[in-house]
């Protein structure tokens, strides 16, 4: 196993071995982080390609202040976030007016089963929140962490993910009740 410097300057100079070492040690995290952040396996694995590209692209800039995977995974929610955007503002286009009046009139079917109520209250968390309650909660980085790869404060980070799990508690309250019963 090479050491992350070495691997870099492996990479730099064109040893396809050594991206390929480079890319099988960080694939795993980066889609799983994609996927948690976008819920959609196609566009995660698109995201994911996007950031592997981007990270060959600039790993020259790399100045190792913090771990490689850190900064990869910063490039990752980045790529990620404007995906997400992308396929939202193209999905609120498609969408016709007697189509989006069917919708609203449309009354969600009683689900029962908590992981999908959660997965689909992490979904309805606006996107500041679910991206820090995702990389914290779910991922394990720590707040420093957040900070660094989305340019935020700690407290902001804290603050985020606190308002992400009293959203979350006040979506799933109900589902508690019912549990109760």
């Amino acid at each position: 196993m090479l050491d992350e410097r070495t691997l870099i300057q492996r990479v730099l100079v064109g040893d396809p071995a050594a991206e390929r070492t480079f890319y099988d040690a960080h694939v795993h995290r980066v889609y799983r982080l994609a996927y948690r952040l976008c819920g959609d396996e196609h566009l995660a694995q698109d995201c994911t390609q996007e950031a592997f590209l981007r990270a060959f692209d600039r790993l020259a800039t790399f100045r190792g202040e913090s771990a490689l995977s850190t900064w990869l995974h910063a490039i990752t929610v980045s790529v990620t976030m404007n995906a997400i955007r992308r396929v939202s503002r193209h999905r609120t286009r498609e969408i016709e007016l007697d189509e989006a009046l069917e919708r609203s009139d449309d009354v969600a079917p009683a689900e029962p089963d908590l992981k999908t109520r959660l997965h689909r209250a992490i979904a309805a968390l606006p996107e500041l929140y679910r991206t820090v309650f995702v990389m914290h909660d779910v991922e394990g980085y720590t707040h420093e962490e957040i900070g660094r790869m989305l340019d935020l404060a700690t407290g902001t980070s804290k603050a985020r993910l606190s308002r992400a799990r009293a959203k979350l508690r006040e979506a799933l309250a109900v589902f508690a009740g019912e549990v109760g019963r």
